[in-house]
This record gives C-alpha cells, sequence and structure tokens, in this order.
C-alpha cells in the first residue's frame, strides 16, 4: 500500500539501447543470405557506412539510421571455385569498407566421423556427407578493419532466426582471412 504523502520518484527508461553496428549488420546480412535458402555459392559482402553509400545513391533512404550504421553490399560474381583460402588471400578492399562479411555452408560431423576418411578428398567428403550425425551449418564471419569481428552459425536442422547463434571466434580462421584483406598495406 502506498502513502498518500509518498511520491513514485520510480525513472522509466524508454529509449532502446544502442546496437552495435557490426552485430546489427551481421544478423541483417544473415538474414538476407538465409532467406535465399540452402545450399548456396560462398558470398561475400563489403561493409561500408550507410550515409556514404547514400551519398552515392541519392534515392536511398535512409532516414533513422544511425550515424555509424553499416550496409551489406553483395560482392556479385565472388567464386572461390573450391579454394576458398585462396580466394581470400587474393581478397583487397579500398579506404572506403569499413569491413567485409562472408556467407558459407558447412558440413559438420563429430570429430570421431573424422578419422579413417579416404584420401581421396571428393571421397571423403561423399563419406561425410552420408554420415548420419551431420549437421549443415551456414556461418557468417562480419569483421571491421579496426578488429572487432562475430561470427553468426546457422544449423538447417533448426532453421529460424531465433536460433542463430552467435559468438567471436566461431571460425577463428575466416576471422584471420578477412582481416587479412582489410589490412592497410594493401596497394589499391
Amino acid at each position: 500500500m502506498t502513502r498518500p504523502d509518498r511520491q513514485d520518484w520510480g525513472v522509466t527508461d524508454t529509449s532502446t539501447p544502442k546496437r552495435d553496428p557490426l552485430q546489427l549488420v551481421a544478423i541483417e546480412t544473415e538474414r538476407y543470405v538465409s532467406a535465399d535458402g540452402w545450399d548456396q555459392p560462398t558470398r561475400l559482402f563489403a561493409l561500408v557506412p550507410t550515409h556514404e553509400l547514400a551519398s552515392s545513391a541519392p534515392g536511398l533512404d535512409v532516414g533513422g539510421v544511425d550515424a555509424d550504421h553499416l550496409s551489406a553490399v553483395e560482392q556479385e560474381g565472388f567464386a572461390p571455385d573450391g579454394d576458398l583460402p585462396r580466394a581470400l588471400e587474393t581478397l583487397a578492399w579500398p579506404p572506403a569498407v569499413r569491413g567485409c562479411a562472408l556467407a558459407v555452408e558447412r558440413l559438420v560431423v563429430p570429430p570421431a566421423a573424422e578419422r579413417d576418411l579416404p584420401s581421396d578428398p571428393a571421397a571423403a567428403v561423399q563419406q561425410l556427407q552420408r554420415h548420419p550425425d551431420r549437421q549443415d551449418v551456414r556461418l557468417l564471419v562480419a569483421v571491421l578493419r579496426d578488429g572487432p569481428s562475430v561470427c553468426l552459425i546457422r544449423q538447417r536442422s533448426h532453421d529460424a532466426d531465433n536460433l542463430v547463434g552467435t559468438g567471436p571466434d566461431l571460425a577463428p580462421g575466416l576471422v584471420a582471412a578477412l582481416l587479412a584483406s582489410l589490412r592497410d598495406d594493401v596497394p589499391e
């Protein structure tokens, strides 16, 4: 019971907490890729400040977005041809690109399933694809030029936006490769 002479000095904060721009663009990009379903090729995106993108595309409405909001611009024609590490080594981004993101599908199996695989890579992949405990996953790895990264993982067997996992180190090799592509010592 409240006494009549007592005032309620409670404070209600109705503001929306500011979201991390990298986390936000990673989620947006993962959902964009997810809308196209499964069994996709590897997809690559440049991460650019939305306001800078809008200045080069006058018809783009960016009203209501934060000044540090990022947009993902898909790099059409990126085709690693089965050698993703080599393709990532050849990437170089201009200074206007603040970061990049990569969406790639992978097959995950228990460690025991990787023992006694055939030496032929194609035969090994076929054996792993038939494994009863295999999981199909899609990784979305996003990094910024100054170092921050985020990784998202979606399982085909649990394919829902609210079931996407996230973490900074789910794919350390991909994080390192993407960061290397953003290094400043690459000639333009």
